[in-house]
């Protein structure tokens, strides 16, 4: 039993960043207030000394190299990431090796990430056999097994009908379905957005049409299916529209979009760094200004690191021949304090990004600073100022595009279900 005194709390329902109190009792929220804090408490006493206390972040679409690369990232080491970013709740993709598709394998990464992460782990599954987009799996088994979600992650099923097939029989069990909005044939081998800097470059790139235009097929086959579905990251303005015209059409559609596309543009690559090699790839500050102003209004609902850990030999390439993809567990929320603190989102709208909507979205209960809740929590100091040193992490792969970047918001404490995960 314990209590956090002088904390700011931010909820991400009510939208309010208030003074007050909270109370854990048995690993959930016991009792919530505003003010001083009940006196004559037995438990123990936390003193958050004006820092701020929120659920914690419910990262989906984390990378976890379990099977196949584990030296990339284990469940260990991602949990222990996690913690120090407080993320309390990781949903890991189906893209390893071989591929999450069968209650073999999920039974495999399930049992290593209860004895090994310390915080909470949900697992996606492959909708097609090896992410190849010709077989469904069988997603009535997956579903009984435990999965939240179905993705091919950045295999775009090609052929419409397949999808067309999956999604048909997602929605008659009600799974979640998870889509990489990228038109397959047009961005492949591409490593920069198109436009004038690319051309200066020399870089093989793409337009963001093709986002666009994979949005506009996906959403036509969820109006054909009614499947629950959601596009794992947008970042172009273009996409926006169509996703407004589906939503108000009452399509069971939410989007997301990664922190990096969120803080960062196409000229952070610079001199051909690697470390910025994202996908899709980064966008154009227009773009970037559309998507913080999407999370801001809600047309984006959810906000996620898209963890995706590559050794040095991967990155250490020519751009163009280089792994796509960033570590970004620990820095998921010094980078979103960039947008907090340049006002352009408040703190419980972060939240609500962070926290709130992909818990509703995946059906769990946490998320959220209610009484019932699990006590999953974060407790932060939003203006912190600290340098990033990658090689600190706790991930195993130091892919940071943040690395020597001069952040604010550092985490002091984590718990999940009550129990303290991290300490800094």
């Amino acid at each position: 039993m314990s209590i956090f005194i002088n904390a700011r709390l931010i909820d991400p329902e009510a939208l309010t960043d208030t003074l007050g109190w909270l109370q854990v009792e048995d690993g959930v929220i016991a009792a919530i207030g505003t003010g001083s804090a009940p006196t004559g408490f037995l438990g123990e006493i936390i003193d958050c000394a004006g820092k701020c206390l929120a659920p914690g972040i419910v990262d989906l679409g984390v990378k976890v190299s379990e099977p196949g690369e584990r030296h990339k990232e284990s469940f260990a080491s991602a949990g222990r990431a996690a913690a120090a970013g407080g993320v309390t709740t990781m949903v890991t993709r189906p893209d390893t090796l071989s591929a999450i598709d069968t209650p073999e394998v999920l039974e495999f990464v399930e049992r290593r990430a209860a004895t090994d992460a310390i915080v909470n782990v949900k697992h996606m599954s492959a909708l097609t056999k090896d992410r190849a987009g010709k077989e469904m799996v069988e997603i009535g088994f997956m579903k009984d097994a435990g999965v939240v979600a179905f993705s091919d992650c950045d295999h775009v099923v090609e052929n419409t009908k397949v999808l067309q097939r999956c999604m048909t029989y997602a929605r008659s069990l009600g799974v979640l379905v998870i889509g990489h909005p990228q038109e397959p044939t047009l961005t492949k081998g591409a490593a920069a957005t198109s436009g004038k800097f690319a051309s200066l470059r020399g870089l093989p790139a793409v337009s963001p049409m093709a986002e666009r235009m994979a949005v506009d097929r996906d959403i036509a086959l969820v109006e054909m299916t009614g499947v629950k579905y959601h596009f794992d990251q947008l970042s172009t303005a273009r996409a926006l529209p169509a996703l407004e015209r589906a939503k108000s059409n009452g399509l069971n559609i939410t989007a997301g979009v990664s922190i990096h596309h969120l803080t960062l543009n196409e000229y952070d690559v610079g001199d051909y760094r690697t470390f910025f090699k994202v996908k899709p790839p980064l966008r154009s500050e227009d773009d970037r200004l559309a998507m913080v102003e999407a999370v801001a209004s809600g047309l984006i609902d959810i906000i996620s690191s898209m963890h995706t850990p590559q050794d040095e030999e991967s990155k250490r390439l020519p751009f163009e021949e280089a792994a796509s993809g960033a570590v970004a567990l620990e820095t998921l929320l010094p980078a979103a304090m960039r947008l907090v603190h340049a006002d352009q989102l408040t703190l419980p709208e972060l939240f609500r990004a962070m926290s709130l909507n992909p818990a509703k979205r995946l059906g769990l209960n946490c998320g959220r600073l209610t009484v019932g809740a699990p006590a999953d929590l974060v407790l932060f100091d939003p203006d912190a100022p600290f340098v990033l040193d990658r090689f600190k992490l706790h991930s195993k792969s130091k892919n940071t595009p943040f690395d020597g970047a001069r952040m604010q918001g550092k985490v002091k404490g984590t718990w999940v279900a009550g129990t303290r995960v991290f300490d800094a």
